[in-house]
């Protein structure tokens, strides 16, 4: 409280009156223009609505967020614990805790074959930001950017956020849910600067083939691309082993893997990402984070060590769930009138082509949210190419699975009646 001669009067604003219509007027200035070009999440969007719902004193079945339903092992736990005993609660070097950034370096040797140092590795607060300032980092306003489509929602918009120009290639059926080298070749100009790339990809469970990954790697090398490899669903995969794009001819020097503990250790919470790349890469991230967040919690670090070597095979255990699921789940799905859905190859998603309902994703959407009480996403959230279909998550248990797919048979008639109509 102010005392004295120059105290306010109570009660009102003692400031001149040309004081507060500029004040008034800074008040009413728009927002940065980057945000009425950045757009949220679909599944954030489904997900609160969700909730809203639950609040009200309805059941919900969440299948709209890509969260594994399990928890880090107990071992992962006390390392925290056990960190933050030993006073691990202090600031850390930017690029993250050497002994994090060394284990990570040994994981990726174990689990995709990838020779890569300990200096080339950036620890962030989640794979989003990791994301975001790679692009930062890498695009100057006008630059284009060749993203997947249907693919996450934050490649464009953080992309028209920094000014770049979002350019999307399709994963269209036809093509298996595979990038078409070739159409990614005819989309390249002299702006064309970052190619990023989704395997296993989000929301369709793609794991790019050999062949697939050879080509894009040409193009990269011939038109000098950068290549964002967006490899956090790499652990997650049914069949065959994961290989890096960082692994093709000439890819190493430029190609920047985004990844994190999220999907593949199940600590979604935890916000643990990081990034590898070339060391020209790392000083501008390491730039970035000095800017921004400093450093990542000491004690989450050492905690993630120990995720890394997963002595008690937490991560094998988690995949061989989902594999289960996945079978039961799509058997099932393909089993509502309307619903085609092929098994993914990672990840843990159904793509669930709508089209023969007769009725659009949004609709269906509504209905299974407000009649049947299950969460899902519809397919244009994550691009145009995804008009047409539904994203479910598998990550939960085989039974919620399988009273959402009962749930949904429930209203199918909804849209039965109205195929029928046309």
């Amino acid at each position: 409280m102010e005392d004295g001669p120059l105290a306010r009067p109570a009660g009102r604003d003692a400031r001149p009156p040309f004081c507060r219509r500029i004040l008034e007027r800074q008040a009413m200035r728009a927002l940065a223009s980057r945000m009425a070009v950045m757009s949220g999440e679909g599944a954030l969007s489904v997900y609160a609505r969700a909730k809203e719902l639950e609040r009200e004193g309805r059941s919900i079945i969440h299948l709209e967020l890509g969260e594994p339903d399990f928890h880090p092992s107990a071992s992962v736990s006390e390392a925290l614990k056990h960190a933050l005993d030993e006073g691990k609660d202090r600031y850390c070097a930017v690029a993250g805790v050497l002994a994090l950034r060394e284990a990570i370096a040994t994981y990726l040797h174990d689990t995709r074959d990838l020779t890569v140092s300990p200096g080339n590795i950036v620890i962030a607060p989640g794979c989003k930001i990791a994301l975001f300032m790679a692009l930062m980092a890498l695009i100057d306003p006008r630059d284009e950017v060749l993203y997947p489509d249907p693919g996450f929602p934050g490649y464009p918009s953080i992309t028209l956020g920094l000014g770049g120009i979002p350019v999307p290639f399709e994963l269209s059926e036809r093509n298996r849910l595979q990038p078409d080298p070739d159409e990614i070749a005819a989309k390249i100009t002299p702006r064309t600067k970052i190619l990023i790339t989704n395997s296993p990809g989000n929301p369709t469970g793609t794991v790019y083939t050999d062949e697939v990954q050879r080509r894009l790697a040409e193009l990269a090398v011939r038109h000098d691309l950068l290549v964002l490899s967006d490899e956090i669903y790499a652990r997650v995969i049914y069949g065959g082993k994961y290989v890096s794009l960082m692994r093709y001819p000439g890819m190493e020097e430029r190609t920047v893997i985004i990844d994190g503990f999220s999907k593949s250790f199940a600590m979604t919470g935890w916000r643990l990402g990081y990034a590898v790349a070339p060391p020209r890469i790392v000083s501008a991230l390491q730039m970035l984070a000095v800017n921004t967040y400093t450093c990542v919690a000491e004690f989450s670090q050492y905690a993630a060590i120990d995720a890394l070597q997963d002595r008690e095979g937490a991560t094998p255990r988690m995949v061989g769930e989902f594999a289960k699921r996945r079978q039961q789940f799509i058997r099932d799905l393909n089993r509502v009138p309307g619903f085609r859905c092929s098994p993914p190859e990672g990840a843990f998603y159904a793509w669930v082509n709508i089209s023969e309902t007769g009725m659009s994703a949004e609709e269906l959407c509504r209905i299974m949210l407000e009649e049947a009480g299950v969460a899902a996403i519809p397919g244009a959230a994550f691009g145009a190419a995804g008009t047409d279909f539904i994203r479910f998550s598998f990550a939960s248990s085989t039974a919620t699975l399988q009273a959402a797919v009962e749930r949904i048979r429930g209203v199918s008639v909804t849209w039965q009646r109205t195929f029928a109509a046309h």
